[in-house]
C-alpha cells in the first residue's frame, strides 16, 4: 500500500495541484481599475490623435474663435443699443417734461389773459359810470344818466339806470323808478312795464339799478323809457332807441 502510494505520487497519474495567490479582493479590484483607466486614456490620446491627423479639430477651434469673435460684437452691439435706448428714453421724459410745462405755463397765460379781459371790460365800465357821475354844465337837481338797454337771445331785455343828484350836500331821496318799452307786436303797437311795477329807489348822491325784462313772443322793442318819480312828480325822465 505505501509503495502504491508513492508511485502515484511521484508518476504522471499524480493527482494536480493549483497554486493560487492570496491577493484580497479590494487589491484586485484596484489594479483593475488602474487597468482600465489606462485603457481609457490609451484610447481617448488616440481619439484625439487621429482628430489632429484628420484636420477636424483645427476647423472646429477656427469655428469656435469666429464664434466667440461673434458673440462679443454682438455684445458690444446690444451695449451700444442699450445705450442709445436709454438716451433716447431720456430725451422723450425731457421733452415731455418740457411739453407738460409748457402746456401749463399756456394755461396760466390763458386763465390771466381772461383774467386782464374781464379787469379791462370793468375798469371800462367804471370809467363810463364815473363819467356819467360828472355833473353836465348847468345840471341842476335829479337826473337819468346812461340809461342802457339790450336784448338778448331775442326773448330777454337787460336794462341799467343811472341816477344823480347833481346837488352839494344832496337830501336822502326816496322815490320810484318806472320803465316803459315800447315797440310792436304781431305788426301792432305795443307797450310793455316791468311785471313787478315800479323799483324803490333810494339815493343821496347817485344810484344804480339794473334788471332784465322777458319780452313776449313777437315782440320787437323799438324803445325804452325811465322816469324817476317822488309820489306823483315826474323828478327825471330818459328816453333811448334801440
Amino acid at each position: 500500500m505505501r509503495f502504491r502510494l508513492l508511485r502515484r505520487r511521484l508518476t504522471i497519474s499524480a493527482p494536480r495541484m493549483a497554486v493560487r495567490s492570496a491577493l484580497p479582493w479590494p487589491f484586485r479590484w484596484a489594479v483593475l481599475a488602474i487597468v482600465l483607466g489606462f485603457s481609457a486614456a490609451i484610447g481617448l490620446w488616440a481619439f484625439e490623435f487621429g482628430k489632429d491627423i484628420a484636420g477636424l479639430d483645427r476647423g472646429t477651434k477656427e469655428e469656435l474663435g469666429q464664434l466667440r469673435t461673434q458673440l462679443a460684437a454682438m455684445r458690444t452691439e446690444v451695449t451700444a443699443l442699450q445705450a442709445a435706448r436709454d438716451k433716447a428714453q431720456s430725451i422723450a421724459n425731457t421733452a415731455g417734461t418740457e411739453l407738460t410745462a409748457e402746456k401749463a405755463s399756456q394755461e396760466r397765460l390763458l386763465t390771466l389773459n381772461k383774467q386782464l379781459a374781464a379787469e379791462n371790460r370793468s375798469l371800462r365800465d367804471d370809467l363810463g359810470f364815473f363819467e356819467r357821475l360828472i355833473p353836465s354844465s348847468g345840471a341842476q337837481g335829479m337826473s337819468i344818466r346812461g340809461l342802457q338797454a339790450e336784448v338778448k337771445n331775442g326773448r330777454e331785455l337787460r336794462w341799467q339806470v343811472l341816477v344823480i343828484q347833481a346837488v352839494k350836500n344832496a337830501p336822502e331821496f326816496q322815490g320810484r323808478l318806472e320803465l316803459i318799452f315800447n315797440g310792436v307786436q304781431n305788426g301792432r303797437p305795443w307797450t310793455g312795464a316791468l311785471p313787478s311795477g315800479a323799483q324803490a329807489i333810494t339815493l343821496r348822491q347817485y344810484g344804480r339799478m339794473e334788471g332784465a325784462f322777458e319780452l313776449p313772443l313777437h315782440t320787437v322793442v323799438k324803445s325804452v323809457s325811465a322816469k324817476v318819480m317822488d309820489g306823483q312828480v315826474t323828478k327825471a325822465t330818459q328816453t333811448i332807441k334801440l
